[in-house]
């Protein structure tokens, strides 16, 4: 039994907070189902090829005296993956315990430098001012692993006529300082050529809160920086953001595109109406996708020094065939496999 602090998607509870416990079985089942054929369809309904199909990425094998309590704190947009990695790795070894706390991005960094986490996963990347945070009480900066590959979508609902806009537009719609180059603000689906029944009402905005790094990033790309419109209204996970937007219509909202649903659809974004590109496997590994996004795990390692043997374990599982396909299950696209030969690289002295 592993005791989780995360947020789970399902679509019956995404209305709770991003910070929720829930008991988690594990059977020898888990272990065997990422060894799967060479194509999967993920939850968002992307069909990607299994990791196991590519022999240059490691198989996970077992390894004797691993046994503790791993305790992870940072990014709701990986509290689903987290949950599927504890399970797994639970069942390869039973006397390690795991505690997720899955309430932003933000909480990463402070958990590390004060050693309440042993792992920090973050759906961005660090700031300046928290890896100079970290150095400044341990003399060494973290350990900053890309684990998965992500992008924030931006989704409607699943009847709405509009296939989608340039990154002007998103500005224009998101925020009030349109520091993207855009003339004049967007409220109204009939400013973005849709005018039919039920898209007559003014734009319904939906967004991460603060913590989350997904707002900070689409802070920084979307918004260039800007500021959000007050009329956004903020939720606690990417799940509330998409049923949020399913619910009802004229809603637009941006979240993880793990966390897409049948009531949604992902637009494709461009420069131009006539170069948009769509959000696909292929568009977020070559990293064309405008926002496509490394998710990563950070750790506190001393320069010279493996890892603790649990921490080290549980990421080499991760960063394997099996870890890969749980990332693949559950939604998000695994990284390339030079990218990933690389990260474990940085597991070594």
């Amino acid at each position: 039994m592993v005791t989780v602090l995360a947020v789970l998607v399902v679509a019956s509870a995404v209305q709770a907070s991003s910070f929720r416990t829930s008991s988690i079985q594990t059977s020898k089942t888990q272990t065997n189902s990422v060894q799967k054929p060479s194509t999967n369809t993920a939850s968002n309904g992307i069909s990607t090829p299994a990791v196991s199909s590519n022999p240059t990425i490691p198989n996970y094998e077992r390894v004797p005296g691993v046994a503790g309590k791993l305790s992870s704190v940072g990014s709701d947009t990986l509290a689903n993956l987290m949950t599927f990695w504890s399970q797994e790795f639970k069942t390869l070894y039973p006397q390690v315990g795991f505690q997720i706390q899955a309430s932003g991005s933000s909480t990463a960094p402070p958990a590390l430098i004060e050693g309440t986490a042993t792992i920090g996963p973050m759906s961005r990347a660090l700031k300046p001012s928290e890896i100079r945070d970290f150095i400044n009480v341990h003399g060494y900066p973290p350990t900053v692993l890309k684990v998965a590959m992500d992008a924030i979508a931006i989704f409607v609902d699943r009847r709405n006529p509009l296939q989608g806009m340039t990154l002007e537009n998103v500005d224009a719609i998101f925020s009030q300082t349109l520091y993207c180059g855009a003339e004049k603000q967007i409220s109204r689906w009939s400013q973005l050529g849709v005018d039919e029944s039920g898209y007559r009402s003014p734009i319904r905005l939906y967004g991460r809160n603060s913590v989350s790094g997904t707002y900070g990033l689409f802070k920084v790309t979307a918004l260039c920086d800007g500021d959000f419109k007050n009329t956004v209204n903020e939720q606690p996970g990417s799940a509330s953001v998409v049923l949020s937007v399913a619910s009802g219509t004229g809603a637009i909202g941006y979240a993880a595109y793990g966390y897409k649903t049948a009531g949604v659809r992902a637009l494709a974004l461009g420069e131009t109406m006539d170069s948009l590109i769509p959000l696909s496997i292929d568009t977020v590994r070559d990293e064309t996708y405008p926002f496509a996004r490394f998710l990563y795990l950070v750790v506190n390692k001393k320069p010279g020094e493996p890892l603790p043997t649990l921490e080290r374990e549980f990421i080499r599982y991760i960063l394997s065939q099996q870890g890969q396909n749980q990332v693949i299950r559950d939604g998000y696209f695994p990284i390339r496999e030079d990218v990933l030969l690389r990260q474990r690289r940085l597991l070594g002295n």
